[in-house]
């Protein structure tokens, strides 16, 4: 089941006995939590009625004996392992899975990683009525698509742009992302809710000018004044641009551009497919591609890991950061 299926079941008050939430993405695990923790059990019930156990902590044992208990005052009880991954006996729940109370609400939460679809507690929870989520981890060409999905959903939108920008600064951390946009929907007017690089510039504090996206536009454009301008700006900021990210995001960069000049079918969807990228921006990499033919694409890609391994210390004694940039980008620009 996804997050939203089974958080709609709870809204209609549908109530499985066993929820295992499981994958290397917390974000959703957290959310059907929270969710769960919040709207199952009124105040007055939760004070005799929810337990929460942590994984290094307890047992399975534990865990068993407390989910066997009736509720009191309340139709059900609410029984929550967050953590679940540290139990050393986690698969022996399997025990009470096979016969859990109809009145006991029991959350498992295994995070980082996803549970052994062989091992007994997963089949046992699939027969037995409960609900099983997997939460994958979602590859960064597919955030701004999830960033766009969830704004949506909250009756706000984003620019392409802007997207890119949050997840150039902010990474694939879904949590991380969803608080930044929670600041950012606060500070739209009513009468426009749309995010634009400007505002994640007053807010969040990422340039909308100067950062690894725009880095890449000025490249991929040949734009000598505005990529030197950025640089220049980086050297003053390491902090906020560390050469590593820039180092990536560069290699990212060029390796589709590389990819762009082995594709046959050029059009534009299929270039979006292709590369996975939005097709806002799909014109943008057919311009470079025409600025860095195949040959020259891969001798950037070359001197790309070349300057990675010289940041880390291999080949390099003197030269710092700033100075490793600023020759990396004379030579992709000359």
């Amino acid at each position: 089941m996804t997050a939203s299926e089974i958080i709609s079941e709870l809204k209609n008050k549908k109530y499985r006995p066993v929820y295992l939430l499981t994958g290397e993405e917390p974000y959703y695990i957290d959310q059907v939590t929270e969710y769960i923790i919040s709207n199952v059990l009124t105040p007055e019930e939760k004070a005799f009625n929810q337990t929460v156990f942590y994984g290094k902590d307890t047992d399975s044992v534990t865990v068993i004996t407390a989910a066997r208990r009736f509720p009191m005052m309340a139709e059900n009880q609410l029984i929550v392992v967050r953590e679940a991954q540290q139990m050393k006996d986690i698969d022996t729940l399997a025990v009470y899975a096979e016969h859990p109370l109809k009145s006991t609400i029991l959350v498992i939460n295994f995070k980082y990683s996803t549970y052994d679809k062989r091992k007994k507690l997963f089949k046992v929870v699939q027969k037995s009525g409960g609900a099983i989520l997997e939460s994958s981890r979602l590859y960064e060409n597919k955030i701004p698509d999830w960033i766009t999905s969830w704004l949506k959903s909250r009756n706000s939108s984003i620019e392409p742009s802007a997207a890119m920008m949050l997840v150039e600064y902010l990474g694939t951390d879904l949590g991380k992302i969803a608080n930044e946009l929670e600041k950012l929907i606060l500070s739209l007017p009513e009468n426009d809710r749309r995010i634009t690089p400007l505002i994640i510039e007053r807010n969040i504090g990422i340039s909308k000018d100067y950062n690894n996206f725009e880095l890449q536009k000025a490249l991929g454009q040949k734009n000598i004044l505005k990529a030197n301008r950025i640089i220049n700006y980086f050297e003053k900021n390491p902090k906020q641009n560390p050469f590593s990210l820039t180092i990536v995001s560069l290699f990212s960069y060029f390796s589709k551009i590389f990819t762009l000049h082995l594709i046959k079918d050029k059009s534009g969807k299929n270039l979006a497919s292709a590369l996975k990228i939005n097709p806002y921006f799909v014109s943008e990499y057919q311009l470079a591609a025409k600025k860095y033919d195949a040959r020259r694409t891969a001798i950037i890609i070359s001197w790309l890991r070349e300057y990675d391994m010289r940041s880390k210390g291999f080949g390099n004694s003197s030269a710092s950061d700033g100075d490793l940039l600023k020759e990396l980008v004379y030579k992709i620009l000359h």
